[in-house]
């Protein structure tokens, strides 16, 4: 028995850890069920936003958020109007609910959270270039704000289909690495029926747009996840990465639909292996999305593995800094080694259930033993003394980061867009955050923002109908705009 929340276009409930929502309608309607269904979790999440962005940039949320916003909407407005139309559902959606503070500016800074990083590296050149923004900022950023080592690597994925999976179709997994600050809030499994295009599910965070953490199943049957390019360190002012993959994920009605649709526009903020699998055709497919270079492969037998780094060389080395390819003591190497170990042993019998072993996996290859710590394809940042480092700046010592959740699925699953997901650690480890930072006092300025993860179960979720629920209550609105 579920406890479910039904409004206008939409209804939600929980369970175990992960909170599903199921929207329909325009864009507007879609966004504003959105909205309303997580208000209370859009005020919390803008409440951490305000110490994350300065604490990481420098720069007051309103002031960057701001600068995001006038950067970025008039692309979005006239490239992705329906896209556009949802945050402003949302926005609405979660005014009316109670979160009268919430501002267009603060949902763009949120979905464009991707993209901020690089975009910053040359945002006096975008300034210097519209006589608006140089009017508007160009007292406020004496230099471009950089990061060394590039982008940040984030998750571990799996695809695999024929000779390796037990049935011969699809089995596709992934955990997602993050910064628990932010990590903590991408529990929610999203549903979204629209009026044009495919529905999908996809895992994401309150008031996104797209998964943001990158795992969709779309009615048509694909099957789509990614890994980030560590140290990915080019950019060029384009679409924003958000609007480009949920396009991708809406639209695309073939694999190479996902090719065409994942190159225009791209900026280079978003650099991944995607992996994607067409569960009707039983063909698998990796794109490695640097900004220059591409490189795609397809196979009907066979897999491939997401560990944040690249194969291609051309991205690794002239696109990148130190992706840790090579290197088992970072966890990109190790990750490399110990997945492809992983396939080789279950090779012909993969299936969800060993899916589901191998991201909760603690075996250390540089150390060959059971391990958990940044290397593993569990990986617990938080756990490691990083005594190994080869690259000191990323991440640091015992640094409340890792693995946020794990998704599997496969082809079976995909046929009802469901899926097997456990919120917090693949492992099912809890994370106590008043022990944590007991332990570790050089973080104690994230305390007040940093949720606990309990353990919790996997659980099988669908998007066919929902029977035998309870509705606690009904909530009802007038559709009312500015």
């Amino acid at each position: 028995m579920k406890d479910i929340v039904r409004i206008k276009n939409g209804y939600k409930y929980t369970e175990n850890g992960w909170t599903r929502i199921n929207v329909k309608g325009t864009p507007y309607e879609i966004g504003f069920a959105h909205g309303y269904l997580m208000s209370k979790e859009l005020r919390e999440i803008m409440k951490m936003l305000k110490f994350s962005t300065s604490n990481t940039y420098g720069v007051s949320f309103d002031i960057l958020s701001s600068v995001i916003y006038d950067v970025h909407a008039v692309i979005v407005k006239e490239n992705f109007p329906d896209i556009y139309e949802e945050l402003v559902g949302i926005v609405a959606g979660a005014s009316r609910a109670g979160f009268k503070e919430i501002t267009i500016q603060m949902l763009f800074y949120w979905n464009c959270s991707l993209s901020i990083g690089p975009m910053l590296t040359t945002i006096n050149e975008t300034i210097d270039n519209s006589i608006f923004l140089k009017q508007k900022y160009g007292h406020i950023f004496y230099k471009d704000i950089t990061k060394d080592g590039g982008s940040k690597d984030k998750c571990t994925a799996f695809i695999s289909v024929g000779d390796w999976s037990k049935d011969g179709k699809i089995v596709c997994a992934h955990n997602t690495y993050d910064d628990f600050i932010e990590g903590q809030y991408f529990n929610v499994l999203l549903y979204i029926c629209p009026k044009k295009g495919q529905s999908f599910i996809m895992q994401t965070a309150p008031g996104q747009v797209s998964s943001g953490s990158d795992y969709y199943i779309t009615d048509n049957g694909f099957i789509v996840t990614e890994t980030t390019i560590g140290g990915f360190n080019k950019y060029v002012m384009n679409y924003p990465a958000f609007c480009i993959i949920r396009k991708a994920v809406q639209f695309s009605k073939t694999l190479d639909d996902y090719i065409e649709i994942l190159k225009d526009g791209n900026s280079g903020d978003y650099a991944n292996s995607w992996l994607i699998g067409d569960t009707k055709k039983n063909i698998i497919m990796r794109i490695e999305m640097g900004l220059n270079y591409i490189n795609v492969e397809k196979k009907k037998n066979g897999y491939f593995i997401g560990f944040n780094a690249p194969y291609d060389d051309r991205i690794r080395n002239l696109e990148c800094d130190n992706t840790g390819f090579y290197d088992i003591r970072r966890h990109q190497g190790a990750r490399r080694v110990r997945l492809e170990q992983l396939m080789k042993q279950h090779k012909g019998r993969i299936d969800v259930k060993i899916g589901q072993s191998i991201l909760a996996d603690h075996y250390d290859v540089y150390l060959n033993k059971i391990n958990p710590c940044s290397r593993t394809c569990c990986a617990h940042y938080e756990l490691d003394a990083r005594e190994f480092m080869s690259q000191a700046d990323r991440p640091l010592p015992f640094q409340p980061r890792g693995v946020t959740d794990g998704i599997v699925s496969d082809s079976t699953m995909a046929s009802s867009m469901g899926l097997s997901a456990i919120w917090g650690s693949s492992c099912g480890t809890a994370f106590v955050a008043e022990d944590f930072f007991n332990r570790h006092p050089q973080w104690d300025d994230q305390k007040p923002y940093v949720k606990d993860r309990l353990s919790e179960p996997w659980t099988f979720f669908s998007c066919k109908r929902i029977k035998n629920v309870r509705k606690t209550r009904r909530k009802k609105y007038t559709r009312r705009r500015k």
